[in-house]
């Protein structure tokens, strides 16, 4: 397909811990500097409010679901033009393991191009995740 379009493209990764130390990890936003590189390289908190600088983006805001025993990691990503941003994030068992699974969704107007990037990021960020949990 060569243009614009919609659609979802799940990417996941086996991570060699318990579903509970790599949801405890993965839900803290003070962690994602550490592995989620596509979101940004610093986070603060600022109020009741998560702040992340991101190199591409700028400033960006992340409101991620409340701590849950079903390993729910969804958040939203606010970006400067205050359009929104949903992103689905799973931890769930495999095995002896976990299983974290992204749901990357196309947005409007994104080319084949820019939505092969975001997945390469985000399988980026994955595997740096699987890296710290694994070495921990």
């Amino acid at each position: 397909m060569n243009g614009t379009g919609t659609g979802s493209r799940h990417l996941s990764i086996h991570v060699d811990r318990s579903v509970d130390a790599v949801y405890a990890y993965a839900s803290d936003p003070a962690n994602l500097p550490a592995w989620a590189h596509g979101l940004g390289g610093s986070i603060e908190r600022v109020g009741d409010r998560w702040i992340a600088e991101s190199a591409p983006l700028g400033r960006v805001a992340v409101a991620f679901a409340p701590r849950n025993e079903l390993g729910v990691l969804d958040h939203h990503v606010t970006l400067p033009t205050g359009e929104t941003v949903y992103n689905p994030v799973r931890v769930i068992a495999d095995a002896t393991g976990s299983e974290v699974v992204f749901t990357l969704r196309r947005q409007p107007e994104t080319s084949d191009a820019d939505f092969e990037r975001d997945a390469g990021t985000v399988a980026a960020d994955l595997a740096r995740l699987k890296e710290l949990m694994e070495s921990a």
